[in-house]
């Protein structure tokens, strides 16, 4: 895991990288990725999906998300990985301040149609690990963070994104607003969403909750 001071000195980076590399990859698939969207969100905001929250535990939930996106990507692990960091995500837009050049814009992401959208949001698990906070929201951003890393460690071939795009969501959402502080719970779930990513290209049977536990895991044993 990288250190918390790498964070600052890829700041510029990550900038550069949100601004000209993801729109490209977004625009280049603007249509499937709206409809993958629109299932996935559709599926989470459910009455099926609803029911589940009754007799499953939220990382089963996440698993069954993970599925069900799978088996609409017809296997492909790269395109699904993809869809669910837009469809997951609990925001569709943002009001962004460009660091150093000072422009503000809004910056609306793909969605769901707004009530389909609310609804999705209400049924993202939220109950992910140990020391999710005990609010209502919990941790309903951690998949996308999640997902996001995992995208690119699996997509990436040449050098290791998979930090480097987690890196991202947290300036993302600290320069532009979306929170006032970089989350170091994030940065850990950045790291899993890398590694969930990297074991996916060797063995597709892994599922995000065998990754996600290991955080638990970890605090367990630390602490025996």
């Amino acid at each position: 895991m990288l250190t918390p001071l790498l964070c600052g000195s890829k700041k510029s980076v990550l900038i550069i990288f949100i601004i000209f590399l993801i729109p490209s990859k977004i625009s280049a698939q603007q249509s499937h990725l709206s409809k993958a969207v629109n299932y996935i969100s559709n599926f989470i905001a459910s009455d099926y999906f609803e029911n589940l929250h009754r007799s499953n535990d939220d990382l089963a939930l996440a698993d069954t998300i993970f599925l069900r996106a799978l088996h609409f990507e017809n296997y492909n692990y790269s395109n699904t990985l993809f869809d669910l960091t837009f469809a997951i995500i609990p925001y569709n837009k943002v009001h962004i301040r460009i660091p150093l050049i000072g422009i503000d814009y809004v910056y609306h992401l793909t969605s769901a149609e707004e009530n389909i959208f609310k609804k999705k949001n209400e049924n993202l698990p939220k109950r992910l690990f140990f020391d999710t906070p005990k609010n209502n929201y919990g941790d309903k951003d951690k998949l996308a963070h999640f997902f996001g890393s995992a995208y690119i460690a699996y997509s990436s071939n040449i050098f290791d994104l998979g930090d480097l795009i987690g890196y991202f969501v947290e300036v993302f959402e600290q320069d532009f607003e979306v929170q006032n502080a970089i989350d170091f719970r994030d940065i850990e779930i950045n790291y899993l969403g890398n590694m969930f990513g990297y074991i996916l290209k060797k063995d597709k049977t892994i599922l995000p909750s065998q990754v996600m536990m290991v955080r638990t895991l970890f605090y367990v044993r630390y602490h025996l």
